[in-house]
């Protein structure tokens, strides 16, 4: 009552002078500002720093100055940052699909993993909870959807649905081995196009983006309504041969025709190699034939890349075929291993 008979005063001085009142309505929001603008923290590829009132708080950087980093930050100098000096609106949460591997990302950010509990009733069904705030955070729940696909793909979800009922301002979620990819087109009739299905229900259930590693196909980026950062493993694979002591004599090899795009970006990488392809015969799922090779091996090195290893019959049975042409040695490369 007391704020509205305060009211009529400041609302006459606004119907007549409307100018006047916009500008002193804006003066007193400035000038009351400061009293509510907390630090943030903003965490940079080179260092991190506090800023306070639009001023470095261990220096005199004005406000609105452009930075530039210098050079990337070492994982020890980021390990060595005070924990208040750290960005606390970013969380990273695991599944129970890869734990280690979200230990290792936390530890090369710098931070510790987010708290979370993850059980599971009698009857199988998932129960997840937040041990921590998420409010107004940006969080990222790394869970790869490998084998028990069902079960991890549902554990996302409902991790998902956990971050998104608890407030949080962005929902990242990074799938290094993105399950039901292979599905990415009807091949025959009646068939299901399980990855855009999988695209539809990461979307609904509240995730804000998407981040994949070697997808199975590009296409299937496509799918998402989304933002979808799709990231490589060339790099890894590139680096690792060339600390190898491997003849110069090399040839990149496609173990199938669907991966003659991704073999001959690998063979221009790796010093221009020219390439082969493995002519298969799919007889069914998980059962495939080796007809022939189209190109020369004999007495080179063969490396042959693929996207995922899952029973290892079509690198078998190619590694096989390239002997039998003359191949002196032979290497395969993959991102994903799903051995059974």
């Amino acid at each position: 009552m007391a704020a509205t008979a305060a009211a009529p005063g400041t609302a006459s001085s606004l119907l007549l002078s409307p100018r006047r009142s916009r500008g002193g309505a804006s003066s007193s929001f400035r000038a009351a500002a400061p009293r509510f603008r907390s630090p943030r923290c903003v965490l940079g590829s080179e260092q991190l720093r506090v800023v306070d009132g639009g001023k470095r708080a261990g220096g005199v950087e004005p406000r609105g100055a452009v930075w530039t980093p210098k050079a990337p930050a070492a994982e020890a100098r980021l390990a060595a940052l005070p924990r208040e000096a750290r960005d606390s609106r970013m969380k990273i949460f695991s599944g129970t699909a890869n734990r280690p591997l979200s230990q290792e990302i936390a530890a090369y950010l710098g931070v510790d993993l987010g708290k979370i509990l993850i059980k599971r009733f009698a009857d199988g069904e998932i129960y997840v909870q937040l041990q921590e705030s998420v409010r107004g955070c940006d969080v990222f729940l790394v869970q790869p959807t490998c084998s028990p696909v069902n079960e991890n793909l549902m554990e996302l979800f409902i991790m998902i649905d956990a971050c998104r009922r608890a407030s949080a301002r962005s929902i990242t979620v990074v799938i290094p081995y993105f399950g039901y990819a292979r599905a990415d087109r009807k091949a025959q009739g009646r068939e299901a196009i399980t990855a855009k299905l999988a695209a539809n229900l990461l979307t609904e259930a509240g995730s804000d983006r998407v981040i994949v590693c070697d997808i199975h196909s590009t296409q299937a980026l496509g799918y998402f309504d989304i933002p979808v950062d799709h990231i490589y493993g060339q790099p890894v694979i590139l680096d690792y041969l060339a600390s190898k002591t491997i003849s110069e004599d090399l040839v990149v090899v496609s173990p199938d025709v669907g991966g003659v795009v991704r073999a001959r970006a690998f063979a221009k990488k790796l010093f221009d190699a020219p390439l082969a392809i493995v002519d298969k015969r799919r007889q069914g799922h998980n059962m495939s034939e080796v007809m022939h090779l189209i190109g020369d091996v004999k007495g080179k090195v063969a490396i042959m890349v693929d996207d995922m290893i899952d029973t290892a019959g079509t690198i078998t049975s190619a590694a096989a075929l390239l002997k039998q042409e003359g191949a002196e040695a032979v290497y395969a490369c993959c991102t994903h291993a799903v051995f059974r």
